[in-house]
């Protein structure tokens, strides 16, 4: 895969056209400037955390024993408890429960719904296949980072345009969406380690 093929990959799987009803209403209830400012803080905590699995996720994963699907299923609760609670809005505040953004604090804008398991399990395949190409697959994910930015910082004349009813009901639709990911999400993570335990288990019962 070349830089370019990677960089356009990353960026699909970052999917900020997809998240980008997510943090709107996540930040309907901000001023502009502070909205800004909470999505780009967001974005370099995202940044960080895909610079550290580029660099060191596999070190980093074996060091607290963490597997693939233990990252995938957290992922997928994450995202399922969002979901709900973007149908199913609380009555105070927006989806984090207050008005402010003290519950949008690398959870969930950076983790999972940018720096997510798809994307950091692709960064440590690059990285484990080709580790003498780091530069390339740097830049790759530099570009695609760089590209989910601009579209969730042009998030304001999209406010603008459907404003609160308007975001309330793509919430709504957004919530319903991301509960099939979720669950996509932990199907998947499940799938992946029952298929990994079966032959232990096909020994254990063999009495090999």
């Amino acid at each position: 895969m070349d830089t370019v093929s990677a960089a356009i990959t990353l960026f699909l799987i970052m999917d900020p056209i997809g998240n980008l009803p997510v943090c709107m209403s996540l930040l309907r209830r901000e001023s502009t400037s502070r909205r800004r400012w909470i999505i780009v803080r967001e974005l370099l905590f995202a940044y960080a955390v895909l610079l550290l699995f580029l660099f060191a996720g596999q070190a980093f994963m074996e060091l607290f024993a963490l597997t693939s699907e233990a990252v995938g299923v957290a992922g997928g609760i994450i995202l399922f408890i969002i979901a709900i609670r973007m149908i199913f809005p609380p009555a105070q505040g927006g989806i984090m429960g207050e008005s402010d953004d003290q519950g949008i604090f690398l959870v969930p804008l950076a983790v999972p719904l940018i720096a997510g398991p798809s994307t950091l399990a692709t960064l440590m395949l690059l990285a484990r296949q080709d580790p003498s190409r780091l530069g390339d697959w740097f830049l790759a994910m530099t570009a695609a980072w760089a590209g989910t930015m601009a579209i969730l910082l042009a998030g304001d004349p999209i406010y603008r345009l459907l404003r609160d009813r308007g975001l309330m009901a793509l919430e709504r639709l957004m919530g319903m969406i991301l509960v099939a990911i979720a669950v996509q999400m932990l199907l998947e993570g499940f799938a992946a380690f029952l298929t990994g335990i079966e032959p232990a288990t096909a020994r254990t019962m063999t009495g090999h």
